[in-house]
């Protein structure tokens, strides 16, 4: 029984210093992740993600897409930005379709019927997000594993830290129980 506690203890030192080396490693983005996922909660209630802005129709017919997007080229282009865009998400029951742009984070919504320009703003929770997932360091350095890679080695270690916390609040109870049935 002597030599079970004694593994039991080596066992649970080895838990520990591992448990504690990993979880140092893993501070930072562990803070990283819970801030902007909290961030992320309550984007709507914080104003981090831009409303939606309905137009009426007034019996108009939609204009084609083409032209959404030719007037949002146009748009941004006069701003200095990049016009390469990274989709629209097209609301015909709202009459606004919301333009996103691959190099920024610009968000035009425009009139369907009109194709006039109603909001232009930015689109904050898309970086936040970024962060949160890692896909950031896809973004600025143009490495296209990295928010795989991120979302591995967090996954991982925290399911290790999951693990051998676990191990680590065994592993005296069990030293006691053994310590008990010596007496």
């Amino acid at each position: 029984m002597k030599q079970k506690n004694k593994n039991l203890a080596k066992s649970a030192r080895w838990y520990r210093q591992t448990h504690s080396k990993v979880a140092i490693v893993l501070l930072l983005f562990i803070v990283v992740m819970s801030a902007t996922g909290l961030l992320l909660a309550w984007k709507d209630q914080l104003g981090i993600k831009p409303s939606s802005v309905t137009v009426h129709s007034n019996n108009r017919s939609l204009i084609s897409l083409n032209e959404i997007e030719q007037h949002a080229i146009h748009y941004i282009d006069s701003l200095n930005l990049s016009t390469e865009i990274n989709r629209i998400d097209y609301r015909p029951r709202k009459g606004i379709a919301k333009v996103r742009f691959e190099t920024h984070f610009t968000e035009l919504q425009i009139d369907c019927y009109t194709g006039n320009i109603v909001s232009e703003k930015t689109r904050t929770a898309d970086l936040i997000e970024m962060i949160h997932d890692g896909s950031i360091v896809d973004y600025l350095f143009h490495f296209k594993y990295s928010k795989l890679i991120y979302s591995t080695v967090l996954g991982l270690g925290l399911l290790f830290i999951c693990v051998s916390g676990f191990y680590l609040w065994l592993k005296p109870k069990q030293i006691k129980r053994n310590k008990r049935l010596l007496d």
